[in-house]
């Protein structure tokens, strides 16, 4: 996947972990004005409202997976949530979200590996911008599912293009089969404004 803009390409095509890392350590002081100023993110506002559409209690417990700088968090702050933990691959992007002084735990892991966290752990995880191209493959859903407790909620977002590309709804069909999750909600939202980018957010149910 290659876009008109140099910054998002070097995200979006980089062949391994240590190449995305690279990316992010030189984007994180710029990540917020580039990606909300610059091309338009909105991922973390719909992302936000879908989970608080579905969560009972604003004292759920919530890992922000994938979290970047924090801005999900900070939208789910706002609506009065204040359990959360923050989890991300890049120490620099962890940083920035660790200045927003809303999450709990900085949480530094691989969602591509088993991370260092006990199953069953969450009310809600929510996902943000990480199942998308040079990022996350569909093996991360079933970590997700490990560490939420049954009933629970799973919220994330898959960029447009990537949805089929990168296998992603077969395995959540698989895992629907296999009675792992319940599908809540599917819809398409925008993703990146200025560069006319779309996503779908679901939001699942974690089965017993």
């Amino acid at each position: 996947m290659v876009s008109d803009n140099k910054t998002l390409d070097k995200v979006y095509t980089a062949k391994n972990h240590e190449q995305l890392m690279d990316a992010y350590k030189d984007w994180a002081s710029d990540y917020e004005n580039d990606t909300v100023g610059r091309f338009g993110y909105v991922a973390h506002v719909a992302s936000a409202e879908a989970l608080d559409n579905v969560l009972e209690s604003h004292g759920a417990r919530i890992l922000d997976a994938g979290c970047g700088t924090g801005l999900v968090g900070e939208e789910l702050s706002a609506r009065g949530y204040t359990t959360m933990d923050a989890l991300d691959y890049s120490r620099e992007m962890l940083e920035e979200a660790r200045r927003k002084n809303i999450y709990q735990q900085h949480i530094q892991a691989d969602l591509s590996k088993q991370i260092d966290i006990v199953e069953d752990s969450y009310d809600a995880v929510v996902c943000t911008g990480t199942f998308t191209y040079g990022h996350v493959k569909a093996n991360a859903f079933d970590e997700l599912i490990r560490i939420t407790r049954p009933g629970g909620i799973i919220c994330f977002t898959i960029r447009e293009g990537a949805y089929e590309d990168y296998g992603y709804r077969q395995h959540m069909i698989e895992l629907e089969q296999q009675n792992q999750w319940e599908l809540l909600s599917m819809e398409n939202t925008v993703y990146f404004k200025k560069e006319d980018v779309s996503c779908k957010i679901c939001t699942y149910k974690v089965l017993d």
